[in-house]
């Protein structure tokens, strides 16, 4: 019997504050343990919860880029369980009533080749609710430490429907989420620093069946890579189980990325077990259109809307899109470039910005924030060579200087020497004229109606010129050239 998985994924994204959820206390990463607490935090006697206006905006805000239905009238439930990284013993949630419904997340699946585009598919949500982070529990040899710093950080957890159907689907999940919540300003989504967790719900199914088969919960999926590698890991045990004649049982399992093994850690709760109540500390949440629109207006351009305009708008090639638009701050630096540069460039615009510029930051250890080289630069250099003024090879000179001094491109090549040599009209035309003598193939070819046949001739024109004609002189000499014969 052929069987297929079923994937449905629980992702927490805590939501980038000032202060926590239901305290003013500070919320941050890297303090000294227990600094970031107060009476609120630590479930003192007497110490009752304040809602953070802030995090109530981020979740509408993620709902709206998500497509989700907000909720008119959201409320707060206590979840009950006792763990020492939970100071109250109950956490603070949404069950019944939370703040976002439906909604999907675009997913782009792996293409045939790495510069094609894959086919585009939308995972469809369950929900969006809102909660309160836990502590941390620190594993010592001989004992467990806990730090309640992250305690009551606001946190965000994104379900979607068992809809997932491979480990590579579940990736391009994630990465697709988590640029979204980026762009949004929502979270850092740093998962080294907890600020993105994802569990994920495994089970399979005869292929043609419809009826879930008994899920698996995965712990410890502390990377995206994780999560892909975790999902295949527990298929294959599943189907493992089944080929051997044994049962599949509900439960939650550890998996170990370093090593790629998962253990049991226990049997897995159902919803009842968590005795959920309205909070009766807290008021239920009203949501006004007023309160949505103004949000609204705040949503950014999502990554794969924006690839599908710079496509459109730009004729860019997917392969150069797909390393502008996952970085917001590296497509808005291209969008300026281009208003300085002309939409006409904005192919050589993109590609000096992709290339040079993001070779430079890495080998310099700089952020984007951090470089001299601003746009306008960079649309300074490509107006340069399209005027022939500066050669690519010397463009790649200036472009190095520029990135360590922020100086003009224009100054540079004036300082060095930089700038392209007039040629002589006669001489350059008796250089394509020897190029087209010597390639009749090619002659031939472009004749017929291959334009790209014309780069046979110029290879020979710029090996006479010794690399300094300009290359726009070069291909209107040769195309006029041919047009006469």
């Amino acid at each position: 019997m052929t069987y297929e998985a079923v994937i449905g994924l629980e992702v927490h994204v805590q939501i980038k504050t000032a202060s926590k959820m239901f305290t003013r206390v500070a919320a941050g990463y890297g303090h000294e343990p227990n600094t970031l607490t107060d009476p609120v935090v630590l479930a003192l006697p007497g110490a009752l919860p304040v809602m953070n206006k802030a995090a109530l905006d981020a979740i509408i805000k993620a709902g709206l880029l998500l497509g989700c239905e907000i909720a008119p009238v959201c409320k707060w439930d206590r979840k009950n369980y006792f763990y020492p990284d939970s100071p109250k013993n109950y956490q603070i949630s949404q069950y019944d009533q939370p703040i976002c419904l439906g909604g999907s997340v675009e997913i782009e699946l792996p293409g045939a080749a790495r510069n094609i585009m894959g086919e585009h598919k939308r995972i469809p949500l369950t929900r969006i609710h809102l909660e309160e982070d836990v502590g941390k529990l620190n594993h010592g040899a001989t004992d467990s430490l806990v730090d309640y710093n992250r305690a009551g950080t606001p946190l965000m957890e994104v379900v979607s429907d068992p809809a997932l159907a491979s480990a590579d689907e579940a990736y391009a999940y994630l990465t697709s989420l988590r640029a979204t919540m980026i762009y949004g300003g929502i979270s850092d989504c740093d998962m080294e620093k907890g600020q993105l967790r994802c569990d994920a719900n495994i089970s399979v199914r005869p292929v043609g069946t419809t009826k879930l088969g008994t899920k698996v919960e995965l712990k410890n999926l502390n990377s995206i890579s994780f999560v892909r590698d975790g999902i295949a890991h527990e298929i294959k045990r599943q189907l493992g189980v089944i080929e051997r004649g044994g049962t599949i049982v509900q439960e939650t399992r550890d998996y170990d990325g370093m090593t790629g093994t998962s253990q049991s850690l226990r049997t897995k709760e159902e919803a009842h077990d968590y005795r959920y109540f309205p909070d009766p500390d807290l008021m239920p949440v009203k949501v006004d259109a007023a309160w949505k629109e103004r949000l609204r207006a705040e949503c950014p351009e999502l990554p794969f809307d924006k690839q599908r305009r710079f496509m459109a708008d730009y004729q860019l090639p997917y392969t150069l899109t797909s390393a502008l638009v996952w970085d917001s701050a590296l497509s808005a630096y291209f969008e300026e470039t281009v208003k300085i540069a002309g939409a006409a460039k904005a192919q050589a615009a993109g590609n000096w910005i992709v290339n040079d510029l993001q070779r430079e930051l890495s080998a310099a250890g700089r952020s984007l924030a951090d470089a001299r080289v601003r746009p306008g630069h960079v649309a300074a250099l490509v107006q340069l060579i399209d005027s022939g003024a500066v050669l690519t090879n010397a463009a790649k000179e200036i472009f190095v200087e520029m990135f360590a001094t922020g100086d003009e491109p224009a100054a540079i090549a004036e300082r060095r020497g930089l700038k392209a040599a007039p040629t002589d009209a006669g001489e350059l035309e008796q250089w394509c004229r020897d190029a087209i003598a010597a390639s009749p193939k090619a002659l031939t070819e472009f004749k017929a109606g291959k334009d790209s046949a014309i780069n046979a001739f110029k290879g020979p024109v710029m090996k006479a010129a010794k690399g300094k004609a300009n290359p726009k002189l070069v291909d209107e000499t040769l195309r006029r050239l041919l047009a006469a014969m």
